[in-house]
């Protein structure tokens, strides 16, 4: 509107007069589950799932990785490397528009392994039940949790990302720019650069890892007991 009124094309800007009429909608956060005893049977109910075997490993898959639901369903066979133990994701299919390095742990890629056959002749890892050109729907995730019996309000498919920040950083002990770095939000380093994708790679595959192995710990423990993890320093 100023630029309305610059050249000519407006009076004045009636957008002063909307000031405080429309009101912003509150954040609404993803539903995560946190608690590691819940987490545990989260877990159990995940690997009791009936469904397809492409979205039960998508559902595995989902906290081992925590990467954003869109980029998990959108994954491609070219983007991973099972020898290598990586996983790739260009920058186009990113939020923030910066390629992004998923080191895999020895869980994911047993997990993998065993979808391959299934689905590695296609382009997709998780193809769409209606045509196997298209990704998995958006709604799979979520859809599937339902069945489950986890509500909306209990746990999304968005929430294996903030179950991963919370229990590496309070749990685990993990440093909290591995852990950003690794939910692929913008880092910096002391100069203001942003990191590049390898950054850490080394202290983010061992963070991975630890990980993997401990969510086994807590799918494994039906006692109702937390499980006492020492904290690492990073």
């Amino acid at each position: 509107m100023r630029y309305a009124i610059a050249t000519g094309r407006a009076d004045r800007n009636p957008v002063t007069d909307l000031r405080g009429a429309l009101s912003t909608p509150p954040e609404r956060h993803h539903a995560a589950i946190t608690d590691p005893t819940q987490i545990g049977g989260l877990l159990r109910a995940i690997d009791a799932y009936h469904g397809s075997l492409p979205t039960k490993i998508a559902l595995q898959l989902a906290p081992l990785t925590f990467v954003r639901p869109g980029e998990l369903r959108n994954a491609e066979w070219s983007e991973i490397d099972l020898e290598a133990a990586e996983w790739n994701i260009p920058a186009g299919k990113m939020k923030m528009r910066q390629p992004h390095l998923v080191p895999l742990s020895r869980q994911a890629v047993d997990l993998l392994t065993e979808l391959q056959p299934l689905t590695g002749h296609r382009q997709y890892v998780f193809p769409g039940g209606r045509s196997p050109k298209q990704p998995m729907s958006n709604n799979a995730l979520n859809a599937a949790l339902r069945r489950m019996g986890f509500d909306k309000d209990t746990m999304t498919a968005h929430g294996f990302r903030a179950m991963a920040r919370t229990v590496l950083d309070e749990e685990l002990g993990f440093r909290p720019d591995y852990i950003e770095h690794q939910l692929a939000h913008a880092v910096r380093d002391p100069n203001g650069r942003a990191y590049n994708r390898t950054a850490h790679l080394a202290e983010r595959r061992k963070m991975m890892q630890a990980w993997a192995d401990y969510l086994d710990a807590l799918k494994a423990d039906t006692s109702g007991k937390v499980l006492a993890f020492r904290k690492r320093s990073g």
